[in-house]
Formats: C-alpha cells, sequence, structure tokens
C-alpha cells in the first residue's frame, strides 16, 4: 500500500537534470517575476510618456482604452508592452532559468494582470487591442526567454584529460 503513495517525483536522484517539487521556490519565483514586471512595464511607460509628452497615469498599466493604435498615446502604450516583454524575456532567463517553465511563467504573469486589470476597473478587458497586445506579448516573451534559456542549457560542458577545468 505505501508504494501507491509515493509522489512521482520523490524517486528521482539518479535522473538528469532531476527536480525536486519546490513550491516554495515557485511561489517565490512567481512573485519576483510579477513585482518586476510592474516595475519595469511601469518604467517604460515613464519613458516613452516623458519622451513623447503625454500625461502620466499609473492607470496606464491597467486600463484597456489607453491601448490602441488610433491614439499616440495608445502606440506608445502598446511598444512599452513590447519592450516590456522584452525586458522581461532576460529577467526570467536570469529568474528562472528553465526552457521548460518559460510559457508557464509567461502566461502567469500575464493571468495576474488579466486578474489585476479587472480588480482595478471592475469588469473584464474587452476591448480588442488589449487582447491582441497581451497575447502577442505572452508569445514574444515565452519565445525570447526560451531562446535565452536555451542557449544557457545547450552550453558544451568542457570534458578534457588536461589540467583542470573550472565551471
Amino acid at each position: 500500500m505505501l508504494h501507491l503513495m509515493r509522489l512521482p517525483w520523490s524517486n528521482m536522484a539518479g535522473q538528469f537534470r532531476s527536480f525536486q517539487w519546490d513550491p516554495v521556490l515557485i511561489i517565490a519565483q512567481i512573485i519576483a517575476m510579477v513585482s518586476l514586471w510592474y516595475f519595469n512595464l511601469g518604467l517604460w511607460i515613464f519613458t516613452l510618456d516623458v519622451i513623447g509628452k503625454f500625461d502620466l497615469s499609473t492607470e496606464q498599466m491597467f486600463t484597456q482604452s489607453d491601448l490602441g493604435l488610433y491614439e499616440d498615446s495608445g502606440r506608445t502604450n502598446i511598444i512599452a508592452y513590447a519592450l516590456n516583454s522584452l525586458t522581461a524575456s532576460f529577467l526570467m532567463w536570469g529568474v528562472v532559468g528553465r526552457t521548460k517553465q518559460c510559457l508557464d511563467f509567461a502566461a502567469t504573469i500575464h493571468g495576474v494582470h488579466f486578474f489585476a486589470c479587472w480588480y482595478c476597473f471592475g469588469y473584464v478587458p474587452v476591448t480588442f487591442w488589449w487582447w491582441v497586445t497581451n497575447i502577442v506579448c505572452v508569445a514574444l516573451t515565452t519565445v525570447m526567454s526560451e531562446y535565452l534559456c536555451m542557449r544557457s542549457e545547450m552550453k558544451a560542458i568542457p570534458v578534457g584529460m588536461g589540467p583542470k577545468v573550472d565551471l
């Protein structure tokens, strides 16, 4: 009966790249990534608003009416979201560092953002540009962070018969 209660990840000691379930680490990574994502989004929006001489507001992060191609401020916010996706890719490479988890974290970040927008304004975002911007940003963050993580994971491990190699 005890063998039925064994968890699937409990006997992974001899496998390559064994992964032990660590919920505290995962929750800490999620909190770090969401915090860094919002911080950098705020920096990008602030920078582009100062350059474009638009009104500064924290609502630009959560409102759906400030995203669109028909106004200069909407285009600026879309550019800020795209730049934030690239920044988040590099942050995910540093914080998460695993190719297999990049899509999970990108979707989690934008899922938290969806619920934050819903909470702040009391209704689910319904505009076309809000959804297009966020879906494209999830894809951009995922692809770029997977590329960066994969390059790190695929680095050759130096093995030689000569002098000691510093890993």
